[in-house]
């Protein structure tokens, strides 16, 4: 029940890809992450994930179409459905999902794969 300032903890991240727990509730995580180019094409079998743009813009590539998100933007990718990040430019993101979920979903990669429950 304290305060938590996101541009600090923002501050704190010096890699892309790795997101880290600032706050849990409801058996949700709320991570911040920093993203600068591609991440993997993969899916989450049974979570369901809010991606907010703090800084920066990104984009999420769906097999189908592609959703553009500035700063203030977010968007829902609903579970089962394929989808990669990206960012040209570094971008600052908080993300909304269940507790434990692992941030390459259905696949294991050497570079993307992020530790669960990091937290700053």
């Amino acid at each position: 029940m304290n305060p938590v300032n996101i541009t600090d903890k923002f501050a704190q991240i010096t890699e892309h890809w790795r997101p880290k727990v600032i706050a849990e509730l409801n058996r949700q995580e709320l991570k911040l992450a920093k993203f600068q180019g591609v991440f993997p094409w993969h899916h989450h079998e049974t979570e369901d994930e809010l991606f907010l743009v703090w800084r920066g813009k990104m984009r999420i590539e769906f097999r189908d179409k592609v959703v553009e998100l500035n700063e203030g933007d977010l968007c829902v990718v609903p579970h089962g459905v394929e989808h990669r990040t990206a960012a040209d430019d570094e971008a600052s993101v908080l993300i909304f999902e269940p507790a434990a979920t692992l941030n390459t979903g259905n696949i294991i990669d050497q570079k993307f794969t992020a530790p669960i429950g990091v937290k700053i």
